[in-house]
């Protein structure tokens, strides 16, 4: 199976946000080529929200480009075999954490955002990871930095699509 006839059937069984699951499908649909950055009219990203539940925390990193707290993430890969194993490689690489586990379920939310040009949008699918016990992080070449946020202070420092990510995912849990 393909990266993108992952995506099609990740996005076919996704249960919730209706309309913007279907804006993804249509997407899809209409840009073969909408999985790649390469696509003008935007493209599906993965990320994935890393959370250490026993100690009640979630690790933001600090995106360079964009100066912000967000959860791990990016574009997909031609090596990446599931839009899940991409949303994996992307925290991996950002938080330098191994052994991650993936939060059973599939994606936990969508979010679509705009971005500047020559891109117009991302159409994110949200996973969520569960770091293993005494996980120790490092700041990747994409990152300012990457830090533990206890669950009622990332309101504080990350915007609502963090905020709404973590909620689902407390949900999930």
């Amino acid at each position: 199976m393909s990266l993108y006839d992952d995506a099609v059937l990740v996005l076919k069984r996704y249960e919730d946000q209706e309309e913007l699951r279907r804006t993804y499908l249509d997407h899809l649909q209409a840009h073969p080529d909408g999985l790649w950055k390469a696509c003008g009219a935007g493209h599906l990203t993965a990320s994935a929200l890393v959370i250490d539940p026993g100690l009640g925390r979630v690790l933001l990193t600090l995106h360079r480009k964009l100066g912000m707290w967000l959860q791990t993430g990016g574009h997909c890969e031609p090596g990446d075999p599931t839009l899940e194993a991409a949303a994996l490689r992307e925290a991996e690489e950002e938080s330098g954490i191994a052994g991650l586990v993936p939060v059973p379920g599939g994606p936990v939310r969508l979010d679509r955002h705009p971005i500047p040009p020559p891109c117009h949008w991302h159409l994110d699918v949200q996973y969520a990871v569960v770091a293993p016990p005494d996980a120790r992080h490092s700041v990747s070449e994409e990152s300012l930095d990457v830090r533990w946020f206890p669950y009622d202070e990332v309101a504080d420092v990350a915007d609502e699509s963090v905020v709404r990510l973590l909620e689902a995912t407390r949900a999930r849990l």
